[in-house]
């Protein structure tokens, strides 16, 4: 069993050195840096892979270069330590070097929190004893806020951030390549988006290409482990492998409207067992829920949800047929643009994302085809003048009586 002083010593490389990390500008760490000085702990929370650590030690890079003592900064990763206390690796910490956490002030950085028991009561007596000298980041493998026990021992103590999958912009800044002005370099930057798609957006997949080797990583470095370590002990299930069958569902025919009973009986469990499996996706970062848009609340809770897989197939992102690249096409749109809405009426009319911040924008994804009944239908009923189609490389715009539709090719949309 690996010591606490042991492994403190080999994890912060600050305290006897120079210390630099190979970073690449993210869209989310601007957001927390923001936050930095504020009491509050700061949670990044997000799927496996997608670089909570490395934002992590950018933080410590950052308060160094700012002058902060390098011996007052504290790195400690709970991926083997699932029955060490927050308090037994303060008190380390403090013997071997000579300090008192209740003098001056210190960063404590806190790897992989979720995975202590009653981690929320141990983060909130340590926040409430030190927040004065103690500056506290964590991260988690799931939203450390989302279940009510969290909310309630944490509330006003923690800012919960949720780190995506690279972006297309970050994915061109990771591969170190920039095209300016756009309309310039259409065909590169199709290209790109097309090398972009087959990486899921994480960023140790940038520069890979092999079929292979995707597949192997996703299913072994993110998907097995939230399989066989995250959720049976944040959900208390016994045999995680009974949600593959239904992740793969999702993630072979993304997009699906779902009727709960109808697939409940296909998959021979319980309305309410499909449910509960549903929601352990939606918390690993594995599911993403949309709503079938209204402006009533109530409406929306009681239509139909449509489902996205965060990770779509590998096979189904190399497949060479029109269906298979809609389907990967929709996905990654949806994953690019995080709706919480998409619209269907009674006639199947349908658009595939509503984004519903500030205002409404309907936004249909044609990878063919383009067909423009559903997004015309929509901004009629919701009195909408500007509506958008997404499609791979034909760019024009069209007016329909007062409203304006532009379409614009996927690449281009994400970098505007």
């Amino acid at each position: 069993m690996p010591i606490i002083k042991d492994i403190l010593q080999d994890s912060n490389p600050w305290w006897k050195g120079d210390f630099s990390v190979e970073f690449k500008e993210r869209d989310i760490y601007k957001k927390v840096k923001k936050f930095l000085p504020l009491p509050q702990i700061i949670a990044l929370t997000g799927l496996r892979r997608v670089g909570k650590t490395t934002l992590m030690f950018k933080i410590v890079e950052d308060y160094i270069r700012n002058g902060f003592d390098p011996r007052n900064i504290i790195y400690f990763s709970f991926d083997e330590f699932r029955a060490t206390e927050i308090r037994e690796v303060m008190k380390e910490y403090e013997v071997l070097l000579e300090k008192d956490l209740r003098k001056g002030s210190y960063l404590l950085l806190l790897d992989e929190i979720q995975k202590l028991t009653n981690w929320e009561d141990q983060l909130k007596r340590i926040y409430d004893t030190f927040n004065k000298n103690l500056k506290i980041v964590a991260t988690g493998s799931e939203s450390l806020l989302m279940r009510h026990t969290s909310k309630e021992t944490l509330a006003g103590r923690l800012l919960d951030f949720k780190v995506e999958t690279l972006s297309f912009k970050e994915f061109l800044l990771f591969r170190k390549v920039k095209f300016e002005p756009v309309g310039l370099y259409e065909t590169e930057l199709n290209r790109l988006f097309n090398e972009y798609v087959k990486t899921l957006g994480f960023p140790e997949l940038v520069d890979i290409k092999d079929k292979d080797i995707i597949k192997k990583y996703v299913k072994e470095s993110i998907i097995e482990k939230i399989f066989y370590v995250d959720i049976p002990r944040l959900f208390k299930i016994r045999d995680a492998s009974v949600l593959e069958p239904l992740l793969n569902i999702f993630m072979e025919e993304p997009g699906q409207l779902l009727e709960l009973s109808d697939l409940a009986k296909e998959l021979k469990i319980s309305r309410q067992t499909l449910s509960n499996y549903l929601t352990y996706l939606e918390e690993s970062f594995l599911l993403r829920k949309l709503y079938n848009y209204s402006k009533s609340r109530r409406k929306i809770e009681r239509k139909l949800k449509k489902y996205y897989p965060t990770l779509v197939s590998v096979d189904l992102i190399f497949k060479d047929d029109d269906l298979s690249k809609s389907r990967v096409f929709e996905w990654a749109m949806v994953n690019q643009l995080k709706p919480e809405f998409f619209w269907r009426d009674p006639y199947k009319k349908e658009v595939d994302i509503v984004l519903a911040d500030n205002k409404i924008t309907p936004i249909e994804v044609k990878y063919g085809r383009i067909d423009l009944t559903g997004l015309t239908a929509f901004m009629k009923k919701f009195k909408v003048n500007q509506g958008y189609v997404i499609s791979t490389r034909e760019e024009r715009e069209q007016k329909i009586d007062d409203k304006t539709i532009s379409i614009i090719p996927a690449f281009k949309f994400l970098l505007k």
